[in-house]
């Protein structure tokens, strides 16, 4: 099989970007944000991050609620 200049489509079924030679990411944008996934500093990461932040302390509050101590005595750190 062979590929013509026009073709669009690289031997490995990807196309690339905008008329380059870079081929597209393996890692897909989120369905919430445009952003690739990056490691480091990244706004991907921070939103990430804050997301799971939230749920820790959405968590920790439950915790409370439901048991009536405080978090730390719940945990064993405060006797």
């Amino acid at each position: 099989m062979t590929q013509s200049s026009d073709s669009k489509e690289h031997a490995n079924g990807k196309e690339p970007l905008e008329d380059s030679n870079v081929e597209a990411p393996d890692s897909a944008p989120s369905a919430t944000t445009d952003d690739i996934p990056a490691f480091g500093w990244s706004a991907y990461a921070e939103r990430v991050n804050g997301r799971f932040a939230m749920l820790g302390l959405v968590s920790v509050l439950m915790i409370e609620v439901l048991s009536g101590q405080a978090f730390l005595h719940w945990a064993g750190f405060l006797r």
